[in-house]
């Protein structure tokens, strides 16, 4: 069939064409996601060749992005790998695709972003003889193996084409032609089967990793952080690396899922070590995985930890949008749907929001209601203590902020109770070290110092003073020590939260 379509000023082609190319041809390949580098590429020559653009905006087409979205994905891969801040603006990415050539920084950029090169790009000249017809690249045989994960894709696309064009021909074949022609079609749909089912992972490979990731949740709250975060990091890059060799489409789906849990976990252990933007940046790669593995629990939970990173770094707003994004994706009778709307609760507090609070504290207890008796372990942990905890511990702290010092005293106390109350299996040191500085603060506010102080050396004397619990006892002694400026030993405390250091 004939792509057909309109004719811009240009002699080329409008992007709605380009739209109908990347379209046919991805559903042609099976409709993979993610996209192959190697599809894209043909995506972007196709494109090219028959709509007469420059092979930038090809490429750029070929990705499905517009304008905007391509300039965003370049900002968003500066932050990720941690590039020098550039100052992209879609005016000037509108005039590389018209022919103005970028400088040699932005030329690096636009090939790390579309995982090619310059001469693809039509941004460099390629001077390599032209192969002789011994030498042509049509006539070698293309590498197989892990080494070469895109090859077999591309390899199935063509063999599409070809059949679809032997079809064509059948309605003016003689009839022994057309029955040799569905023979060698049915032989090609016997290899779409077998490339289908192909894959390099051995066998108990995803098994192991279900045990990974189990393990890693156990030792989350009782291994120092630092080691626990080398071990999952370390992991993280074995599965990049499963998901670039040859794995059938199911496994891609579960590879997927198994790098955002392990994205997950690693943001939540770069928040514990100090580090916001690491923990983001998991936090947002976790979501990213998870959408591809269309698994819509496994992005909330992303979304939970990008709410309470931000707001722990003051962005009350982040911290409500990150909320309101996880809600979208979390199950209605799950436990991270009483999280997340205990999260906006908090970050309405956090920006002074009283009214908001409320609204938002009110949904989430709404949706504790609906909770089943018991649901699925995630990874060896039971989740629900989790919405509990949460409906307790996120209160208090959301009181303090608004200054409700009788309220906070009441959570704070019932966050405690839950915590002590919790198998060991689900006890978390960190959580408990939160709600006793929050109780400290709601007796600081109160007029107790006394209590409070001995209530923040409670909190100190955890196992696990990771970097929130540090925060949250800045608070507590910059608040002693700002409304009780005498008290002596408040200012015991404030010296010893100065010597700790987060554990190792």
């Amino acid at each position: 069939m004939t792509v057909t379509s309109t004719t811009a000023p240009d002699g080329a082609h409008t992007a709605a064409c380009g739209r109908r190319i990347r379209e046919r041809t991805l559903g042609q390949a099976g409709s993979p996601e993610p996209v192959p580098h190697d599809l894209v590429e043909l995506i972007a020559k196709e494109i090219e060749a028959h709509c007469g653009h420059r092979p930038l905006k090809a490429h750029r087409m070929a990705m499905g992005w517009t304008v905007a979205e391509a300039v965003q994905a370049a900002h968003d891969l500066v932050d990720r790998e941690n590039l020098r801040k550039v100052g992209l603006t879609e005016r000037f990415w509108k005039d590389w695709e018209a022919g103005k050539a970028p400088s040699a920084e932005y030329q690096d950029l636009l090939c790390r972003l579309l995982c090619t090169g310059p001469v693809q790009l039509g941004l460099a000249a390629d001077y390599t003889p032209v192969p002789t017809c011994a030498d042509s690249p049509d006539s070698a045989t293309l590498p197989a193996g892990p080494a070469d994960a895109g090859a077999g894709l591309e390899e199935v696309a063509a063999t599409k084409r070809r059949t679809a064009l032997m079809l064509t021909g059948l309605a003016i074949a003689a009839p022994a032609t057309a029955a040799q022609v569905l023979d060698q079609a049915a032989a090609e749909a016997l290899e779409f089967t077998r490339q289908g089912e192909a894959s390099s992972l051995g066998a108990g490979t995803l098994d192991h990793l279900d045990l990974a990731v189990t393990d890693f949740n156990d030792a989350y709250s009782l291994k120092p952080p630092r080691q626990v975060f080398a071990e999952a990091l370390d992991y993280r890059r074995k599965v990049d690396a499963l998901l670039k060799a040859r794995h059938t489409h199911e496994q891609g789906r579960e590879l997927l899922a198994y790098a955002g849990w392990l994205s997950e976990l690693l943001a939540w252990l770069a928040h514990d070590l100090g580090s916001s933007r690491a923990g983001l940046a998991f936090a947002n790669d976790a979501f990213v995985h998870g959408q591809q593995a269309g698994h819509g629990e496994l992005c909330a939970w992303a979304m939970d930890a990008a709410a309470s990173i931000n707001l722990y770094e003051h962005r009350a707003d982040r911290a409500l949008n990150a909320a309101r994004r996880g809600l979208t994706q979390a199950p209605a009778t799950h436990p991270l749907t009483v999280r997340l709307h205990a999260q906006a609760a908090r970050a309405a507090a956090a920006d002074g929001d009283s009214e908001g609070f409320t609204a938002s504290l009110r949904a989430a207890e709404d949706a504790h209601k609906f909770l089943p008796v018991r649901m699925a372990h995630r990874f060896g942990l039971d989740p629900l203590p989790l919405a509990d905890y949460a409906l307790t511990s996120y209160p208090a702290t959301a009181c303090i902020w608004l200054g409700q010092a009788e309220n906070a005293r009441r959570h704070a106390e019932h966050a405690l109770q839950v915590y002590e109350a919790a198998p060991a299996a689900s006890r978390s040191p960190s959580r408990e070290a939160i709600a006793r500085i929050d109780l400290a603060l709601a007796h600081a506010q109160l007029g107790a110092p006394d209590d409070a102080v001995a209530l923040g050396a409670e909190a100190l004397d955890s196992d696990r003073v990771v970097d929130s619990v540090r925060n949250r006892a800045n608070d507590l002694t910059t608040y002693l020590a700002r409304r009780y400026p005498g008290h002596g030993a408040a200012g015991e405390l404030r010296e010893r939260l100065t010597t700790l250091s987060i554990p190792a």
